[in-house]
């Protein structure tokens, strides 16, 4: 499977008084992802690994945890491409779509 998240702190300060950041925060959860071992990929929006579903939510659960750290609440955004049987779909996918604009590229410039 694929799971792409955003996870950050919300609602202030931690209970210890430590304000945090959400780059640090996010500095951390990304760190665990990054010690996970899973292929991974992170953009200003969000983080993609690819995996078991028992290894992508331990990820996930881990990375929540190491934000809520930070703050007393934790928001998580978090989207799933479920396809057992299936790896390597976090490259495979760009492959086929770069294929697809190719074709569509040659198509559109054989139709001008």
């Amino acid at each position: 499977m694929i799971v792409a998240f955003s996870v950050a702190p919300s609602g202030g300060p931690s209970p210890e008084g430590d304000p945090g950041g959400v780059s640090a925060a996010v500095a951390d959860a990304v760190l665990v992802v990054r010690s996970s071992g899973l292929p991974h990929r992170t953009d200003s929006m969000f983080t993609t690994i690819e995996g078991e579903w028992e290894e992508c939510m331990d990820v996930v659960r881990r990375a929540c945890e190491a934000v809520g750290r930070h703050g007393p609440r934790v928001s998580l955004v978090l989207k799933a491409d479920i396809r057992p049987g299936r790896s390597g779909e976090m490259s495979g996918k760009l492959e086929r779509l770069e294929a697809a604009v190719e074709r569509a590229q040659g198509e559109a410039g054989r139709g001008q």
